[in-house]
């Protein structure tokens, strides 16, 4: 709203330094300071209000022993996170941005699928809160909105199917009929292995601002047709909106970490973390990045991969040998270097270093080619 405000002020008026605002990168730096300060107004009165209503955290029975003493702790403060993000991409986006458009949209889909869940599991004491296979479905849908709106929106006609194959020069892959099905797969595992990833305080959060920070860059470089033409990747106009939600997003996460950092005050739930994980998704798709998520997501995937392994080998041994047996002590991997004795934070600043590492190896795709 402000975007187009001082835009309008612009073109009337022309006041001395107000087209400052049109710049992608100082629109930037005013959600991610809009984001970071809506946090930290927001936080503690949602938080307040989540322990008022006795929406807490209900600890599973084979989790780590020690976890039991976050029962109770707030939970479903993803809703903080999304509000606040929401609040200042409205604010100084250009939400007629057909980016702005497909990503919130998204993002707030699955936000509502995970607060569902919630709400079924800690308010209304269902168990397993919402059914698996419906969250598989809202995910999906998500999947197949966005890949539809890539596939058939002239604003991406010329790249549709396409995407940049990392370390390769001047060479793309062309999904083509596979396309859609490609999108919602990779939204559903994104925002699934986030979902898996929030499982200590400050993980989740902190290794997605990680990832975001090096997200942004790709974002600005693939709309700007300089950069673009430079690193011979795909120049995609337009795209580099998304640095505005991008950095909305680091400011609200920012401020989140603020309160999930070690010990966590608020935990946020599938409404946070669904909605995390859809949004990387999404934005790595919307800049045809998709094949760097194994890298780039590295954590997101590594903690995937221990669970499938682990199911699959526990399954296989069952049936072979009468008795499952385990590779790790407990998944997703955070659990079982805490059975190994790490402490929490220790687990938790190392796979920040991990994805430090990994981002910036995403980063350096672009030159090493």
């Amino acid at each position: 709203m402000f975007y187009y405000l001082f835009d309008y002020i612009n073109e009337i008026f022309n006041p001395p330094g107000f087209d400052v605002f049109r710049f992608l990168s100082f629109r930037s730096i005013l959600a991610a300071v809009t984001g970071l300060l809506l946090s930290f107004y927001l936080g503690p009165k949602i938080i307040a209000r989540l322990k008022q209503k006795q929406i807490g955290e209900t600890i599973r029975e084979e989790g780590p022993k020690h976890h039991k003493s976050k029962a109770g702790t707030p939970t479903m403060g993803g809703i903080i996170l999304i509000m606040c993000v929401t609040i200042s991409v409205l604010l100084w986006s250009d939400i007629k941005s057909i980016y702005i458009i497909i990503v919130l949209a998204g993002t707030l889909f699955l936000s509502m699928v995970g607060y569902i869940d919630d709400y079924l599991q800690v308010v209304k004491k269902y168990s397993k809160g919402l059914i698996a296979r419906y969250k598989l479905l809202g995910q999906m849908m998500v999947g197949l909105g966005v890949g539809l709106a890539v596939y058939l929106l002239p604003e991406f006609s010329e790249f549709n199917t396409q995407t940049t194959l990392p370390f390769f020069k001047n060479l793309n892959w062309d999904f083509s009929l596979l396309y859609i099905p490609a999108v919602i797969f990779i939204i559903t595992a994104t925002s699934n292995a986030v979902n898996l990833t929030d499982g200590l305080d400050g993980l989740a959060m902190g290794t997605m601002i990680i990832v975001l920070l090096a997200l942004a860059v790709m974002s600005y470089v693939s709309g700007n047709v300089i950069y673009s033409d430079y690193l011979n990747i795909l120049y995609l106009p337009g795209s580099g909106e998304l640095t505005v939600f991008i950095a909305a997003l680091i400011g609200a996460g920012l401020g989140f970490l603020w309160f999930n950092f070690y010990p966590a005050q608020v935990f946020m739930g599938d409404t946070g973390s669904l909605a995390l994980g859809g949004a990387l998704g999404i934005m790595a798709i919307l800049i045809k990045k998709e094949l760097l998520i194994p890298i780039l997501g590295g954590i997101y995937f590594i903690e995937t991969l221990s669970v499938i392994i682990q199911r699959g080998y526990f399954k296989y041994t069952k049936q072979k040998y009468g008795e499952g047996k385990r590779i790790f002590k407990m998944t997703p991997i955070h659990h079982h270097f805490e059975l190994l004795g790490w402490s929490e934070p220790k687990i938790v600043i190392r796979f920040y270093i991990i994805t430090i590492i990994l981002a910036l190896m995403s980063l350096a795709s672009f030159k090493i080619r």
